[in-house]
Order: C-alpha cells, then structure tokens, then sequence
C-alpha cells in the first residue's frame, strides 16, 4: 500500500485517541434542549452561571486537538482527490464569466475568493471548505453523540471525512445537515429550513432533507398506526413500479446525469448490508435502546429510509448521494443503542463485531482511495510536496 496511507491511518488513530477524553453523554440533552444551564450558587433569586465544569473543559481541549488534525490534513492537501483538477479548471471558468454548471452561492464564494487572493487562486478555496466541513461534522459531534469516541470512529471509516477531500460543495451539505438536524430534534424547523436553504446554494440536493427529516420526526413523536403503514407500502410500491416517474423529475434537474456512468442502475450491496445489520442490532435492542428514546427512533427511521432507498432505488443516479442524507444516522444510531443496551456478553460482543466490521470497512476504502474517480491517495499537501 502507498506510504502516504499511513497519514490517513495514524490520522484516524490519533483522533480517536483523543475522543476517548470525551465524555458527552451528561451534556447532549443539554446541547440539544435549547437551553442554557446555568451552574454554581442557586441560592438567590436567579442561578448564577460559572461556565462550564471540569469535564466540558476537558472535551474542548480535546475536541480542538481533533478539529485542527483532521482540518489540517484536509487544508494542507494538493492534487489530492478526483475532483481536485476539476475544480481548479471550473475555478478558472468562473474567472472568465462562462457558465458553470455549480451553485449561484458557491460561484459567488469563488468570485470573492478570487477578489481577495487574486484570480487563479485555488488553495484558500479548498483550504475552507475544508475548515467549515470538519467543524460542522465535529459540532454535530458535539451535539448529538452520546458516545463521542464511537461516533467519530464511525465518522472516520465509514468514510465521509475522507472522502470530503473529493466532492467537496456535496459533503460540505452533509456535515451542514448533520449539524442542522439538531434542530429537527428540537422541533426548531424553521432554524433548520434556514440552514438547509444556506447549504442549497452550495449543492441544491441538500433540498430533499427538508421533506424526509420534518416527516421522520414527526413520525418518531407519534405512536405509529395501521394507515402509517399502509402508506409506508404504498412509498416503497412507486420506487418499485414508478421508476419512470421519478427518472423524469431527476432529471429535469440533473439532466447531465442521464445516461451518464453514474446511470447504471447497479445495486450498492454493501451499504444494504450495512443498513440491515444496523436494523438487526436496533430489533434486538428495541426495548432497551430505542422503544422509549426518541432521538434514537428517528435515527432508526432515518436508517431504515436509507435501506428502502438502497434496495429499490438504483435507478436513482448516484444513490448514495440522497442516501447518505439518510444513512449519516448510523454514526450517532449505533453508539446510542449500545450505550443503553443491556450490559453483558452479547453487548460485548456486538461492539467487538461494530469494531470489527468497521475496520474492515475502512481498509477497503484505504485500498479503493487509488481508483481515478477517487484518488485520495497517494496523499500530497502543499508543504513537503
């Protein structure tokens, strides 16, 4: 394996190091409640606010330590990526007032990156995408992960850090998202709409959340009744026998798609494995985990659309890229489940093969990063190379 892997794997080792000093579980309520907490001397009138204890100091030292690793690796890179040169040139387009085929807000962001560093300037582009993806990924983190450690092991190899290096504007969306969404858990949706209309301007699939989360939460507040059902059926009947219908809307607005290399219509059996195997591990914990969490029954929601749309969406162009939206729940499902599931042999055991399988996971996307369309590796920054 090239060298350079190295630098993603001690990358993925040290920051997961540094997450075992986070311990979130006493602060995520609060994070995601809205509300200030105020702590120290409450006996007068009002409670006084000393800031934050020991431990949410502790979290942030560490948390900062992982934000300036994984941005940093990020920001540095050149010619890392398969969409690296492509950007470069429609950067150039952009120079030269032709059409580009990007979002009105991300071409606008070039334009003011340029009138700052001068046209042809590539780097301070990337090199904030970079800082604003991580961190929103990392303040997601922050706010929504009962198990910090977990959750940033499953960000890491599952893959959607490293491969922001290559679609840069589409997961720039998904971190936005994954921050946004704590909102839909607050039931703030209009905050969430303004957030979602923001990421819209950099990549306009980021849209299809605002339907898909709104209903899931309002789903996972109720106690679901035959009719729910009866339409979940019916959801999963039109992708089957509607796929005609819903190539056209696509298409009207992704015409460049149809017909392409991403329109082959093949089945990703790994992520529908994935998406299974995270459906088993909430049955057997339903009780434990998820029956009464609220928060986790809209990420089982969330995981379950994901393995509908794997399954009987592939004529979708590029599925993933609608159904990560949906499956970015598994990095705070299977941490929570866990969490609260009854300990003992089997827990042991179900985080052993969690480990395990993502593991394994990550080394087959270390070994796919040499692929023309990816080329993550080998890994090039712009202050040794």
């Amino acid at each position: 394996m090239e060298k350079s892997a190295l630098v993603y794997i001690i990358l993925t080792a040290v920051t997961v190091a540094f997450g075992f000093l986070v311990k979130n579980r006493d602060y995520t309520t609060e994070y995601l409640s809205g509300r200030r907490s105020f702590r120290g001397n409450t006996s007068g009138s009002l409670p006084v606010m000393t800031g934050p204890d020991r431990q949410q100091a502790c979290n942030a030292v560490a948390e900062f330590a992982i934000f300036c690793l994984l941005a940093g690796v990020s920001a540095c890179r050149i010619a890392v990526g398969g969409d690296y040169w492509v950007y470069w040139l429609k950067f150039q387009l952009i120079d030269q007032g032709r059409h580009v085929s990007y979002e009105t807000g991300f071409v606008y962001l070039v334009k003011f990156f340029h009138l700052i560093f001068g046209e042809g300037s590539y780097l301070p582009i990337f090199g904030f995408f970079s800082l604003i993806t991580v961190f929103f990924f990392l303040k997601a983190l922050h706010d929504q992960a009962d198990w910090y450690v977990f959750s940033l092991f499953l960000l890491l190899t599952q893959g959607f850090y490293f491969n922001s290096m290559n679609s840069v504007r589409y997961y720039f969306a998904l971190a936005l998202v994954m921050y946004a969404q704590k909102y839909v858990l607050r039931g703030e949706y209009g905050k969430f709409l303004l957030w979602v209309l923001l990421g819209c301007t950099i990549h306009k699939s980021v849209l299809l959340v605002i339907p898909a989360y709104i209903v899931i939460d309002l789903l996972c507040r109720i106690r679901l009744k035959k009719w729910h059902y009866a339409v979940g059926v019916l959801l999963i009947l039109s992708l089957i026998f509607g796929q005609d219908v819903y190539r056209n809307i696509i298409f009207r607005f992704y015409p460049y798609y149809k017909d392409s290399m991403f329109d082959n219509g093949q089945l990703s059996y790994v992520n529908i494995a994935k998406c299974l195997a995270v459906l088993i591990l909430c049955l057997i914990y339903w009780k434990d985990s998820v029956q009464e969490n609220r928060r986790n029954r809209y990420y089982f929601y969330l995981n379950l659309a994901g393995l509908v749309l794997y399954s009987c969406g592939s004529f979708i162009p590029e599925v993933s890229r609608v159904a990560y939206y949906l499956i970015q729940s598994q990095i705070f499902l299977i941490p929570g489940v866990l969490k609260d599931a009854k300990k003992g042999w089997f827990r042991t055991l179900c985080i052993i093969g969690v480990v395990v399988a993502y593991l394994l996971y990550f080394v087959m996307l270390l070994r796919g990063m040499y692929d023309v369309e990816i080329r993550l590796l080998p890994y090039l920054n712009w202050i040794f190379n």
